[in-house]
Order: C-alpha cells, then sequence, then structure tokens
C-alpha cells in the first residue's frame, strides 16, 4: 500500500471500532482463560475505563462473554463471532466448492450458470461461468435479484418456513416484471411448494420476457438452503419437457456441491 492510499485509509477510521477489533484480537490470543479489563486495557494500549466500555459494549452484542474466575471477571470472545465466522468460511466455502460443478454445468449445457446467495431477502449471484459464444444473457455479479421472479430466489425460498417468506416479501415487494410475473404471495407460495416437491425451480419468462432460468438450492447439513446454482437461456424452441430435464440436471450438480457441505441428499430427488 502506497503512503497516499494508507493515509486516504487512516482518514475514515474509527478509533472506537479499530480498538474494539483490538479488544477481540487480544481475547483471541488470550485464550480459554481470557483476560480481566486490566489485562484488555494492558493489551490494547488503552485504559481500564475505556477498555471497561469497550468490553461492556462487546458483552451487550454477544461478540464477547464474561465469566467468574478465581474471584475475578474474565472475558472471553462470545457466540456471535461463532456464528459469523460459520456463515463467512460456508459462504466462501460454498463458491469454492461450486466452481468447478458449475463449469461441469456449464460445459453439459452449454449455458451460462451462477452461484447466488440469499441476501435480506434478494438472490444476489456470487459466481459466474460463462457458456461458450458471444451470447451473455445473465446479471452482472453482485447484483440484487427480485426473489419472486428469479428462480435463483424461489430456490431458497422454497426452503424457508412461509411465515418466513411472507415477511421477506414485504420487504422486498412483488412488482410485475413481465405477464407471467406472479405477484401475489399466494400464487408464489403454490409455486415454491411445486419447487420443494420436484427440487428445482423455474423462472418461465417471469423476469424478462423471452429468457428463462432454471434453479436449485444447496444445503448444508442442517438442510438450510445455503446457496443456489442456475443456468439461463432463450426460451425459444424449449420445450416443457426440455426444461424439466435440465432441472433435474440443476438439481444432480446443486446435491453434488450440498454433499460436499455434509447434507444428506435425497437420493430419489437427485436422480436424473
Amino acid at each position: 500500500m502506497t503512503d497516499a492510499a494508507q493515509i486516504a485509509e487512516d482518514r475514515y477510521a474509527l478509533r472506537s471500532v479499530n480498538r474494539a477489533i483490538d479488544v477481540l484480537d487480544a481475547l483471541g490470543k488470550a485464550g480459554g482463560d481470557g483476560l480481566t479489563v486490566a489485562g484488555v486495557a494492558e493489551q490494547i494500549g488503552v485504559s481500564k475505563s475505556t477498555a471497561f466500555a469497550l468490553l461492556q459494549t462487546l458483552l451487550v452484542r454477544n461478540f464477547v462473554t464474561d465469566v467468574r474466575l478465581g474471584g475475578s471477571r474474565r472475558y472471553r470472545l462470545g457466540l456471535a463471532l461463532v456464528y459469523l465466522g460459520d456463515r463467512a468460511a460456508e459462504e466462501v466455502g460454498v463458491s469454492q466448492l461450486a466452481l468447478p460443478v458449475l463449469r461441469e454445468l456449464t460445459a453439459l449445457t452449454g449455458l451460462t450458470s451462477r452461484l447466488a446467495i440469499l441476501d435480506h431477502g434478494y438472490a444476489v449471484a456470487i459466481s459466474r461461468i460463462d457458456a461458450p459464444g458471444i451470447l451473455r444473457i445473465a446479471s452482472a455479479l453482485g447484483q440484487r435479484e427480485l426473489p419472486h421472479c428469479s428462480a435463483l430466489g424461489k430456490s431458497l425460498l422454497a426452503l424457508l418456513p412461509p411465515a418466513r417468506v411472507v415477511k421477506l416479501l414485504a420487504q422486498t415487494g412483488m412488482p410485475r416484471r413481465t405477464e407471467h410475473t406472479l405477484v401475489t404471495p399466494a400464487e408464489l407460495m403454490s409455486d415454491l411448494m411445486r419447487v420443494a416437491e420436484r427440487g428445482y425451480a423455474f423462472d418461465n419468462e417471469e423476469d424478462n420476457i423471452g429468457v428463462v432460468c432454471i434453479g436449485a438450492a444447496i444445503t448444508n447439513r442442517d438442510g438450510e438452503g445455503v446457496a443456489a446454482i442456475s443456468v439461463t437461456t432463450l426460451k425459444s424452441g424449449l420445450t416443457d419437457a426440455d426444461l424439466h430435464e435440465l432441472g433435474r440436471t440443476l438439481r444432480k450438480h446443486a446435491d453434488r456441491v450440498s454433499r460436499m457441505l455434509g447434507a444428506e441428499v435425497d437420493q430419489e430427488i437427485q436422480a436424473v
């Protein structure tokens, strides 16, 4: 990093946030016995009152926990970090695991394939393998997609409790994108039941006329949907049988990634 870049970075750095991170780093290095307030203050170079304020803030948010050991109050890393670390590792891990599968999927189908996660109700693509040729249909990485009219979104919504789905739809809305878009929760819930039964979802010209997308969810060992994969193509010339054949192919490839994450995949659903 250049001096100018370092100066620019330091300009926007918040001292309180840096100190909170220093506390977490110190507690991480301290191990299971943790540290007292005085120990934290010494480790990060602040007063005891500042260390106490930082620890109490982190304690309220479960980033730090406190215990009594030998008559003194000691602090250790909290469970919030376990949750965030698990989620971060899962999202990074699923991308690394899925990329070779996406390459095989694109090679097999000749279609652009993508990997997406659900972010605040929206489907967000984080990886993509482009199809050979000049035709590019899929959207850019990082772009939010409405869940009610995307195969990626539907694949992940189908694994959630109905009450959770309704809450997410209230946040994202259900605008009509084409004449085929499902615009009421009742319509979508009915479609999601079919998605859950067969293991794959369709965006059948629901987001763009003439474009169809097929998606299938990836689950972890707890059966939770952590991501979804999809392929996108033009609708012209495709029969319903073609779409379902692609759906079964998506399901098979998604199941491969799910197994790598420790999921027990239904053998009947995964059959192509």
